[in-house]
């Protein structure tokens, strides 16, 4: 069964599932969730709580000890298995078979995922676990909808703020969901309940944004030149390299530039993108970028890239970091073709 994160605690105040699948790489969500689900298990006479951390070299006959060994203290238990990479190998796959067709009795048992390649996604086990475990996936909060999560979140202890202000805190936080609940909380333990100014606010909220290369890709894609601005003075005064900024634009920008060439020569939308490896939501965000580029503007874009890349490692001269800026600005301001 799938459940969105919002839906967990209706969930569990009315039944307690045997079997938790969380997949993602949000540690917010991740962190409440289970911490939600740890506590309808102790609230349903859990006393005794097992982790194993999937690592190289992890003997899954572990979990299968685990299963046929009695508790000497508790009825029931939590069993919590992480798998950092989530890449079980051939044994830890089948291990999670077995557990999704025969959960181990008396025992909340929680897999820790993070975001799963499609690949991934197709093989024996994770279908297996999609089929018989409560599955929840944990997403990034998206920008245009991080203040109305901030209201909702200033709601829960009794405060509110302006649509301006909710706009602010969602520029400090962007891309750092930990600290954005932290510095609710402590909007919450510095001022009384009700409505929060905006002097409040600003003087109380940290700049705590955390902005990597894939975003900035992203923002670009949109054709938003506020946040793409934004991303790239964030990543350079964190000290991020040119290099390691670029890359993922280039990875970002190629697979378009092969869609273009493919619909110049006739091909359908859809197998284009297939074959380019761009599948599910990036489907949407290639399309919005394809309407707004011209295959020469794409390919010019790479170049520039490639010449960036020379500036980086001496080979050129120039500033790397402002050519990479004036590029993404660039491109970022291009309006849809008609």
């Amino acid at each position: 069964m799938q459940l969105a994160p919002a839906q967990l605690k209706q969930h569990l105040s009315k039944t307690l599932a045997p079997l938790y699948v969380l997949t993602g790489d949000e540690p917010l969500g991740q962190s409440e969730c289970l911490d939600a689900i740890r506590k309808a298990a102790r609230q349903d006479g859990a006393d005794e709580r097992s982790k194993f951390v999937v690592e190289r070299g992890f003997n899954w006959q572990s979990v299968q000890q685990f299963g046929q060994a009695l508790s000497l203290f508790a009825s029931k238990r939590i069993l919590e298995i992480s798998i950092p990479n989530g890449k079980p190998g051939t044994e830890g796959g089948k291990a999670l078979a077995e557990l999704a067709d025969n959960p181990i009795p008396d025992t909340t048992t929680i897999i820790i995922l993070p975001a799963m390649a499609r690949d991934t996604k197709k093989s024996v086990w994770y279908n297996k676990l999609q089929g018989a475990a409560t599955v929840i996936e944990l997403h990034d909060i998206a920008p245009n909808q991080l203040p109305k999560w901030i209201a909702s979140r200033l709601a829960q202890q009794n405060q509110q703020a302006d649509d301006a202000s909710l706009a602010f805190m969602a520029h400090q936080v962007e891309g750092n969901m930990l600290a954005a609940h932290q510095e609710i909380q402590k909007l919450g333990l510095l001022y009384p309940e009700g409505t929060l100014t905006a002097e409040q606010i600003s003087t109380a909220v940290l700049n705590v944004s955390r902005y990597d290369a894939f975003k900035l890709g992203e923002a670009v894609l949109a054709g938003d030149p506020e946040r793409t601005s934004r991303i790239l003075q964030g990543l350079q005064d964190e000290g991020e390299q040119a290099v390691a900024v670029m890359n993922p634009l280039i990875w970002v920008l190629r697979p378009l530039v092969s869609v273009k060439r493919a619909q110049a020569n006739g091909e359908n939308l859809n197998q284009a993108m297939t074959n380019a490896r761009i599948f599910g939501s990036r489907q949407q965000q290639a399309k919005m970028a394809l309407s707004r580029f011209s295959l020469r503007q794409l390919e010019a874009a790479l170049q520039k890239l490639c010449d960036i890349d020379r500036i980086a490692k001496g080979i050129m001269i120039g500033d790397a970091w402002l050519e990479l800026s004036r590029l993404c600005f660039g491109l970022a301001k291009i309006r849809t073709r008609r």
